[in-house]
């Protein structure tokens, strides 16, 4: 494992004005250069694979197969579920020093659409499970490189890839600068408002493109709790709504606990709702309140996440209309280890707390709770609902233009995100105003997809001789 990083120099001082902070990023570019930037060493001792098997240790063992199923499927889906991977790998690199909230995952499926509580469709990050202080740029790397090993995927040209990575290297740092001259209350309200972005996707692409774009849009506002209802639940022989089996990606309570243990595993359930409202803010209890628990079950989630535990939970109004929220279990970040930070001694609190500074805008239920889980363990579970509007884009079907418009909205985002939760002065400080930034995350992005495909290869090696054991990938 890297030895964990630290700023090159003590950062400046809380009381500093713009123009201290700015030089200070400067200082920094002198330190540690663009081309060193732009390096990837793997450097002696790297095994990717061991990595991984690490994490499996404290998950649940017959998920680990379904997790390694799904990152076996492509050379992106194992880049996508390899995020400790690529913390390891970026902490033998040189490093900026200039330290923001950083989301920790910052690949392209991990940027979205999602409902406002003003009922209005907004893109930005949606995953923060490891969240943690860190180099700005290790963000900006990991979205990058998500763009050249997704290019590589969908058999795009070197030139493509190029101007993908070029573009989105550029977005971020136009929007940083951007963002450094405006005041504290503009940044802390810059979003991208889902019609906005969309309609710079609509102006260059032509009528099939336009057409996916809106399927996106339409089928977002369509994923709620009552689309959750009828999709997931069938009626019981009391009446009552149940969340249906569809093992392993779904498994209620009763599936897995029988009698006196399944009854036990449902009070936990209700224990855990008290004590995670109290982590909301005083409306947002009294709405809690109107809702009954009814139901939970087991649930596999994304690509990275299989094996943690995850959980989904159907309450319901006076009236009937379904509220369904997930609590998934948070262990500590994948950052942690190889950056110096703050500890936690409520993981959960850690990726909410690192979800409100990085997001305009959150889930009115995004909570915590900490305690025991089904098996008696106390665990860290942040709580937010299911389904508000969720949205995300299909990769493999884009195009070089539409990847590249993409790219650009996910760098955009994640720049406001970066100047919210961290020194937006000393970051556009370091980038400047050339292009030379634009080119390193380039050539880091390539190399490093190179990296990752020989990482895939490994995997898949390693499925074959039956010293991983891997299910079948399932959607």
């Amino acid at each position: 494992m890297a030895r964990p990083h630290s700023a090159a120099e003590p950062a400046v001082t809380a009381g500093a004005g713009c123009a201290e902070r700015t030089e200070y990023g400067a200082r920094q570019r002198e330190r540690t250069s663009f081309e060193a930037l732009a390096t990837v060493d793997p450097g002696g001792g790297r095994d990717p694979l061991a990595l991984l098997e690490s994490q499996a240790t404290t998950r649940v063992p017959e998920l680990v197969p379904v997790r390694y199923g799904r990152m076996a499927s492509s050379p992106f889906a194992f880049f996508r579920g390899a995020a400790l991977v690529m913390a390891d790998d970026l902490a033998r690199t040189p490093s900026t020093g200039v330290h923001t909230q950083l989301c920790g995952d910052a690949h392209l499926s991990n940027f979205g659409l999602f409902a406002t509580p003003e009922r209005r469709l907004a893109f930005d990050v949606n995953d923060f499970d490891e969240t943690y202080p860190g180099p700005f740029e290790w963000d900006v790397k990991r979205l990058v490189a998500s763009l050249a090993v997704a290019g590589r995927d969908n058999g795009f040209k070197t030139k493509h890839r190029q101007r993908i990575l070029h573009a989105c290297a550029a977005e971020y740092r136009e929007t940083m600068t951007y963002q450094a001259g405006l005041g504290e209350l503009p940044v802390w309200y810059s979003h991208i408002e889902a019609e906005t972005g969309m309609a710079e996707l609509r102006a260059v692409l032509d009528a099939s493109a336009r057409k996916r774009v809106e399927k996106t849009i339409d089928k977002a506002w369509g994923r709620d709790s009552a689309h959750a209802l009828s999709k997931l639940t069938t009626t019981g022989s009391d009446g009552q709504p149940r969340i249906v089996s569809m093992p392993p990606l779904i498994v209620p309570v009763e599936e897995l606990f029988s009698g006196a243990d399944a009854e036990q595993v449902h009070r936990t359930m209700r224990n855990r709702l008290v004590d995670y409202r109290t982590t909301l803010q005083a409306d947002r209890r009294f709405l809690l309140d109107r809702f009954a628990y009814v139901h939970a079950a087991r649930k596999v989630v994304g690509v990275g996440s299989v094996g943690t535990r995850c959980w989904i939970v159907l309450l319901q109004g006076p009236a009937g209309d379904p509220l369904f929220l997930q609590a998934k279990e948070a262990p500590p970040s994948v950052l942690a280890g190889y950056v110096g930070g703050p500890t936690y001694p409520n993981q959960a609190e850690r990726v909410v707390t690192g979800q409100r500074l990085m997001q305009a805008t959150s889930d009115i239920f995004l909570g915590w709770h900490q305690g025991p889980d089904s098996d008696g363990v106390p665990r860290d579970f942040y709580i937010r609902q299911l389904r508000d509007g969720k949205g995300s884009a299909e990769i493999d079907t884009m195009s070089p233009d539409l990847m590249a418009l993409y790219g650009r909205l996910c760098a955009r985002v994640l720049a406001q995100a970066h100047a919210r939760g961290g020194d937006r002065f000393a970051i556009a400080g370091y980038l400047g105003s050339g292009d030379e930034f634009d080119t390193a995350m380039a050539t880091f992005a390539e190399d490093y997809a190179e990296l990752s495909a020989l990482d895939h290869t490994a995997l898949l090696q390693a499925i074959s001789d039956d010293r991983i054991a891997a299910a079948p990938a399932t959607t």
